[in-house]
C-alpha cells in the first residue's frame, strides 16, 4: 500500500438547490505548484487515488483528491436530486476555486468520476486546462432517461444499475456485511476475476451480490489494508449518497442544453482490457472510439490486465499514461 499522508481541507459551498454543501479534499505537494483534481467513483473514496497522488506530487505537481457528494467525509444529503451531473461538477468547480482560483486546473475521473469531470470541463470550461477519463468514456449529453436505455437492453434480465433504483434496497445488502460486501465488488469487477457477475446472464430479480466471490487470498493490490479506509468511511457515512447518483440519472438530460457538447480541452481516454464497462451494450466495444467527442483528443491507453478498477490494479502503467499525457501540455 502507498504510503501517503495528505492534508486535508474542507470546501464549503452553496448549491443552487441543495443548501451548502461540504466537500473533503485529500491534498498533497507544494501549494504553489500547478494542480491535478482526481475525482473518484462508485463506491471509492480520495484513496483510489494514493498511487497517483504520491507520483505526480513527486514530479512537481499539486495532488488533490475530493470526495464526491455523498462519499467519505463530505456531504451527503438525502435527495435524490442533489446527485445530478450539475451538482457534482459544481462541488469540483468549488474545489479548483479554491485551489487554483488564477489557474486552470488538470483533472483526473474515474468511473462516476469520469463524467463529473466531463460535465466540469463542459460547464467550468474556464477551470479546466486538461482532462483524462478512465473507464468510462464521454457521451455528449441527450434527453430522455438513460435508464430506459438499460430497460431495452436489458428487458428480461439483470443489470446492476436497475438493481439499484430502489432506495434502501442495495445500502441494505450491503450493510449486513459491509466489508465482504465491498471486497465482493472490487474483486467481481477486476482482472483478477474470471467470472465477469457484473453483466452475467441472471434473471432480473437477482441481487447485486448474488454469487459473488469473496477472494481468498485476495489479489495483491486489494490485500491488506488497501480498501480499509474505503470500508471505514462506508461503515461512518452509510451508502444512500453512493447509490442516489444512480437514481439521479434522469435529471441529466438537463445537461442537454447547457455548455458545448464537444469538448475543446486537451484529453486522453484510459481502460483496462477487461473493464465490464467495454461491454454494457452488447456487440459493442464502449472504449472504441472515447474520443469521438473531444476536439483536442490525445490518444487512448487500454491498460493489459486490468478490469475496471485500473488505477488501483496497475497504477504504474496507469501513472506512465497519465504522465505521457502531462508531457504533451
Amino acid at each position: 500500500m502507498t504510503d501517503i499522508q495528505p492534508d486535508f481541507i474542507q470546501v464549503t459551498h452553496e448549491s443552487a438547490d441543495h443548501g451548502p454543501i461540504d466537500v473533503n479534499v485529500a491534498v498533497v505537494g507544494d501549494a504553489s505548484a500547478p494542480l491535478i483534481l482526481c475525482v473518484h467513483g462508485w463506491p471509492e473514496i480520495w484513496h483510489s487515488w494514493r498511487h497517483q497522488m504520491s507520483y505526480f506530487a513527486e514530479r512537481g505537481w499539486r495532488v488533490a483528491a475530493m470526495d464526491v457528494r455523498g462519499y467519505g467525509g463530505s456531504s451527503k444529503p438525502h435527495a435524490i436530486e442533489a446527485y445530478s451531473l450539475r451538482e457534482l461538477a459544481s462541488d469540483a468547480a468549488a474545489v479548483l476555486a479554491t485551489l487554483s482560483p488564477d489557474s486552470p486546473s488538470v483533472l483526473f475521473g474515474h468511473d462516476w468520476g469520469a463524467p463529473v469531470v466531463y460535465t466540469t470541463a463542459r460547464l467550468h470550461a474556464e477551470a479546466v486546462r486538461a482532462f483524462a477519463g478512465m473507464s468510462v468514456p464521454y457521451l455528449p449529453p441527450s434527453e430522455g432517461n438513460p435508464m430506459d436505455l438499460w430497460d431495452m437492453v436489458y428487458p428480461d434480465r439483470y443489470f446492476y444499475m436497475k438493481y439499484f433504483q430502489e432506495p434502501g434496497v442495495a445500502e441494505a445488502a450491503f450493510a449486513e456485511d459491509l466489508p465482504k460486501a465491498i471486497r465482493q465488488t472490487y474483486f467481481a469487477g477486476s482482472g483478477d476475476s474470471s467470472n465477469d457477475l457484473w453483466l452475467s446472464d441472471r434473471p432480473p430479480e437477482t441481487a447485486f451480490l448474488d454469487d459473488m466471490v469473496d477472494p481468498d487470498p485476495a489479489p495483491a493490490w486489494m490485500a491488506g489494508d488497501a480498501l480499509k479506509p474505503t470500508i471505514e468511511a462506508h461503515a461512518a457515512g452509510g451508502m444512500h449518497g453512493a447509490f442516489n447518483r444512480y437514481r439521479a440519472q434522469y435529471i441529466d438530460s438537463e445537461l442537454a442544453t447547457m455548455g458545448e457538447p464537444a469538448l475543446a480541452q486537451p484529453s486522453c481516454f484510459i481502460g483496462g482490457e477487461h473493464d465490464m464497462v467495454r461491454h454494457f451494450v452488447p456487440g459493442m466495444d464502449l472504449f472504441g472510439d472515447p474520443g469521438a467527442s473531444f476536439g483536442d483528443f490525445r490518444g487512448t491507453t487500454i491498460i493489459d490486465g486490468a478490469g475496471h478498477w485500473v488505477q488501483q490494479e496497475q497504477p504504474a502503467a496507469v501513472n506512465a499514461a497519465l504522465q505521457g499525457f502531462l508531457d504533451t501540455l
